[in-house]
């Protein structure tokens, strides 16, 4: 998280809003980039156990993996959002004084 502020105070060239703009920018994308990496981690490996569930119990579950997507990628935004929120608050600043 000392990074993102890092990055921002080079990015901002002595600017306060400048550099609590970059600081919600560079967040921003970095959880962008976790979610979409992430996502596509989480898709096969969903749909390949719905694939060796199928051969289990072949009875319902073709329709149902979708489902269980969503809601792994609900929680997984909402525990992404919290670390950007949470990134975010660590380095936004109120005064100039170090950047």
């Amino acid at each position: 998280m000392r990074r993102i502020g890092i990055a921002a105070s080079k990015m901002s060239k002595k600017s306060l809003l400048g550099y609590n703009l970059c600081v919600i920018l560079i967040a921003c994308l970095f959880s962008l980039f976790v979610f979409l990496i992430c996502g596509f981690v989480l898709l096969p490996i969903v749909f390949l156990v719905f694939l060796a569930m199928h051969a289990i119990k072949p009875a319902g579950f073709h329709a149902g993996w979708v489902h269980v997507f969503k809601i792994c990628l609900f929680f997984l935004a909402s525990i992404i959002g919290v670390f950007t929120v949470f990134a975010i608050a660590k380095n936004v600043q109120f005064t100039k004084n170090k950047i």
